[in-house]
């Protein structure tokens, strides 16, 4: 069994440092990154590895406990994206800063989490215009 720290250094390599949600580096906002329960413990989520996701503090805080929510374009409950079971180039992609959603989940969780809200996407583009943000 992994010490907390050793699971938090774990789940801190394995996203490469950068919000698995909206992809922001770690260090490029004051605030501190979280580790997400992807199913929260309210819902009986396990702290384990297969479970936490490291995530900026506006995904984490917008996310909350959910697991569903409203697909914009087809009004069903959607399930949000799992960074343990999905790939993210499947569901997302980048035009200039706003992050663009390929498939129901893409659209329910940019909604949920309120990803491309119109500050955050202002400083998406800043940043990959200055090279500091990943575009992959």
């Amino acid at each position: 069994m992994a010490t907390p720290s050793e699971l938090k250094s774990l789940v801190r390599e394995r996203a490469q440092r950068r919000c698995e949600y909206c992809r922001l580096p770690e260090g490029l906002t004051q605030t501190s990154f979280q580790f997400d329960h992807i199913i929260a413990e309210v819902h009986d989520g396990p702290t384990t590895p297969e479970n936490l996701a490291f995530a900026c503090y506006y995904c984490n805080t917008y996310k909350g406990p959910n697991l569903a929510g409203l697909d914009g374009e087809t009004g069903q409950v959607t399930r949000l994206f799992h960074p343990r079971l999905d790939r993210w180039r499947e569901h997302f992609r980048w035009n200039a800063g706003e992050q663009v959603a390929l498939t129901p989940i893409g659209r329910a969780t940019i909604r949920v989490l309120r990803i491309n809200h119109p500050d955050f996407s202002a400083m998406r583009e800043a940043l990959m215009q200055a090279g500091l943000f990943p575009t992959d």
